[in-house]
């Protein structure tokens, strides 16, 4: 399997100021917290929101993986309904010092293009800000960041930009070219 160079930058606030937020999308959009811990659940919005753009990363984790990170406290799910259907996704993952990982975030194709993903990417990173309001013990966000690479969707790197993320790494490597998995094989026809 050849190797195709991608391109992986790193974006950050450093700031809740920092966070210019997107208007909400017009109809029935709804954000809500998946507050109970689903390996089942975060697998299919994983794999329907990345297997298009090639998140491969964690299709091979067992359930025990799943729920061993998703248990862990401050791991948030955050998803985005278009009247009632899962339309995206974004997860945070709390690290030290007060920094907080957008560790995913997205759209399941059909949804991309109605802007929602600026609305989810603002609300995402808000509640990264006020992560440790919902987990005692945790500390005051000070940093929240986020990765998007040249495999990510054409607008991804916009989107970031636009609600106020600024880039500090640009790192470039070889990596093996996969075919992208869609949620099930066949479902993004090459």
């Amino acid at each position: 399997m050849p190797n195709i160079p991608v391109t992986t930058w790193s974006l950050e606030q450093t700031s809740p100021t920092d966070l210019l937020p997107a208007q909400a999308p017009q109809g029935d959009v709804k954000i809500v917290r998946a507050e109970v811990p689903s390996p089942e659940f975060s697998r299919y919005l994983y794999a329907s929101v990345g297997g298009d753009i090639r998140w491969i990363d964690r299709l091979g984790w067992t359930y025990a993986r799943w729920q061993e990170h998703l248990d862990r406290p401050g791991v948030e799910t955050w998803v985005a309904h278009d009247r009632g259907t899962p339309a995206g996704y974004v997860e945070l993952n709390p690290q030290d010092d007060g920094v907080v990982e957008i560790e995913y975030f997205g759209l399941i194709p059909a949804f991309r293009g109605r802007r929602i993903g600026g609305h989810l990417l603002s609300y995402g990173a808000a509640r990264a800000w006020d992560l440790a309001d919902r987990w005692p013990g945790l500390t005051d966000t000070k940093r929240v960041w986020l990765h998007t690479c040249s495999l990510d969707g054409e607008h991804a790197m916009d989107n970031y930009l636009r609600r106020g993320f600024k880039l500090f790494d640009t790192q470039v490597a070889e990596q093996p070219e996969v075919t992208a998995p869609g949620p099930w094989p066949g479902a993004y026809p090459a």
